[in-house]
């Protein structure tokens, strides 16, 4: 039982003050004093290799045709003559240098003037905007003719606008109509 006013204690015993808890690096475990003074720095090669890139082939076909080339032979002899290659689309991918005046990411914002921001001008031109914005919306209302008029519905809808009347069919089984008696012209 724990004693009283005491938290129970925890059934393993920590290992000694030389213990080392993670991973141990034979080669980097000097610290601090050994990261700062000794810095893993990527050496240049002596002779950097150009890639060389595979020919562009629908490039050159493309060429081909423009300058009139028809038959496999003339096709032949324009290859020879012309070698399109493809396009490195990896060149910063591969160790390549960045072309000079180019820059990453996106272009900074322009700083906001702190006059502004002290006179709530961008307050005011918010209000401005809303004021302009209710303007053109109750001129387009007056145009329309919404302003106290009542919406359409089916029944209003019908009323104007009446179904086609149904044409009543004169024709009947001769079994449901009346014989008429023969008329017999009168004596006068």
């Amino acid at each position: 039982q724990p004693e009283l006013g005491k938290p129970m204690r925890n059934c393993y015993s920590l290992p000694g003050p030389d213990f080392t808890y993670g991973m141990y690096m034979h080669k980097r475990d000097g610290g601090v004093p050994e990261a700062i003074g000794h810095w893993d720095a990527v050496k240049a090669k002596a002779h950097p290799r150009k890639r060389v890139m595979p020919r562009d082939f629908v490039a050159m076909g493309r060429a081909a045709v423009d300058e009139g080339c028809t038959k496999a032979r003339e096709f032949a002899l324009y290859y020879g003559y012309m070698d399109i290659r493809c396009k490195d689309k990896g060149i910063l991918r591969y160790g390549g240098k960045a072309p000079p005046g180019m820059t990453f990411g996106k272009p900074p914002r322009p700083p906001t003037p702190f006059f502004d921001i002290m006179q709530h001008r961008y307050k005011e031109l918010w209000m401005e905007e809303q004021r302009a914005r209710t303007r053109v919306q109750h001129v387009v209302k007056k145009k329309v003719g919404i302003i106290g008029e009542v919406r359409e519905n089916r029944t209003t809808f019908l009323r104007t606008h009446p179904l086609p009347v149904k044409e009543e069919s004169f024709w009947h089984l001769r079994r449901f109509e009346k014989v008429q008696a023969p008329q017999n012209p009168s004596p006068d």
